[in-house]
């Protein structure tokens, strides 16, 4: 399929969004590969990056190559993810300091639409894709219910953490920055993009690469052979990933960032969600959160002595999300 500038330009707008999902612990840019359209290319093209294609670079040169490597598609959709990644990390770190109930009824909209979208898809249901999507729903859930492990910036480390989080990052439904949070490697990341810490940023990057060089040909495969059942399960990832994204939450434990020590959020404040203490005292550094439940908003309101919920402009946002899906969706179905 021969591709113009525009049609290059707009995978990189769909590397943009991908990139600015990622940066949220909670959502997944492999959900908006997905509903934009491009998620199979995506698979297949990291898939068959290969020591042949060495081979045809040394026997037939460079233009061979880089069109066997489909390189101008992954040059795009590139450039898009990293610019996106990198100024949204530190865009979504204040948004969910200050803004948090506002950040994810959008994120939880978005989320909700692309059950639909991704669901869709399927072009067969069966036993076998029922009880797939039931048990992605349940491994996603799980996933948002695991307590936080606390930083760690030990370069082995990194390197484990950068090829576990990739996987997640492409597979739609589960956060690759939410298991760099449960892995305690989020904030050492986002310090390190902060500072331009480029030693801890290729560690992680080199581990990255290997992650999804591997992971990427299992998801042809399944793919492959059993599609309807892939994406019956990515679906159940989405839905299960609908906890860690609730807007209203209750602090259960957090992380003394001091001590390194988990409390109960009950010792430090008489309230019930660690982000209105910290908007309160303006201090977002010395505590974590370790582990929380998701409650309804009048419930939230309670916990916390009476603080407004923003149920209203929650809702609009939510809706908001849910329309940015059937945009994505519309940009998606053209073929790009």
């Amino acid at each position: 399929m021969q591709r113009r500038f525009k049609d290059y330009f707009l995978i990189t707008l769909k590397g943009v969004a991908m990139g600015a999902a990622d940066a949220v612990p909670g959502v997944s840019g492999g959900t908006i590969a997905l509903i934009s359209g491009i998620y199979e290319e995506l698979i297949s093209t990291i898939s068959n990056v290969n020591i042949s294609l060495l081979k045809i670079l040394r026997k037939e040169g460079l233009k061979p190559f880089w069109k066997a490597l489909n390189g101008n598609f992954i040059l795009a959709l590139l450039i898009g993810i990293l610019t996106s990644f990198a100024s949204f990390m530190r865009l979504a770190k204040y948004l969910i300091e200050q803004h948090p109930i506002l950040i994810w009824s959008f994120f939880f909209g978005l989320i909700i639409a692309s059950i639909f979208f991704v669901g869709k898809q399927i072009n067969k249901w069966s036993i076998s894709t029922f009880v797939a999507l039931i048990v992605g729903a349940f491994i996603a859930y799980y996933v948002t219910t695991l307590p936080s492990m606390a930083s760690n910036s030990n370069p082995l480390f990194l390197f484990i953490a950068g090829s576990i989080a990739i996987c997640a990052m492409i597979l739609p439904g589960i956060s690759g920055s939410f298991i760099l949070v449960i892995l305690g490697a989020y904030k050492t990341l986002s310090d390190a993009i902060h500072d331009w810490d480029f030693k801890r940023i290729a560690i992680f990057g080199l581990g990255a690469i290997v992650g999804l060089l591997s992971f990427s040909r299992v998801l042809k495969w399944l793919f492959k052979h059993y599609y309807n059942t892939t994406l019956a399960l990515l679906t159940g990832f989405i839905i299960g990933s609908l906890n860690k994204i609730w807007p209203w939450k209750q602090s259960i434990t957090v992380l003394n960032d001091t001590t390194g020590q988990a409390v109960t959020f009950s010792e430090i404040s008489n309230l019930g969600t660690l982000s209105v203490y910290q908007q309160q005292i303006n201090d977002f550094e010395s505590y974590k959160i370790v582990t929380e439940e998701s409650v309804w908003p009048f419930v939230y309101s309670t916990i916390n002595n009476g603080v407004n919920s923003q149920l209203n402009l929650a809702i609009v946002l939510i809706i908001v999300g849910f329309l940015t899906i059937f945009i994505l969706e519309k940009v998606g179905s053209k073929k790009a």
